[in-house]
């Protein structure tokens, strides 16, 4: 029975392990300082994010967005240009925050 758990736990934490990975980048290039998983502070939830693009093809407009910034989407505060995140990084984001629901 003990393996089983053991196994079970193991599992989970594996695929835990990207959200928060990608969290973690987030926190480090920060972006959680407008933004957050699931409230809206001052820039839209990562979960409002995901549900506004659900089903469509943006990545790559979106990883432009995070690198160059932005306005007029979610309102009057712009987003402004994150030269901390490079193109590898902000894709990763990007694909993390478009899993969220």
């Amino acid at each position: 029975m003990k393996g089983i758990v053991a196994v079970l736990t193991a599992v989970g934490l594996l695929s835990a392990a990207p959200a928060f990975a990608d969290e973690a980048l987030a926190k480090s290039k920060n972006c959680m300082a407008c933004h957050a998983v699931d409230k809206k502070l001052v820039g839209p939830s990562y979960k409002d994010i995901a549900a506004k693009y659900a089903g469509q093809d943006v990545v790559a407009q979106l990883v432009t967005k995070v690198q160059k910034g932005g306005s007029g989407v979610w309102g009057p505060v712009p987003m402004p240009p994150n030269a901390a995140v490079n193109a590898e990084d902000a894709k990763k984001l990007v694909e993390w925050v478009l899993t969220l629901k």
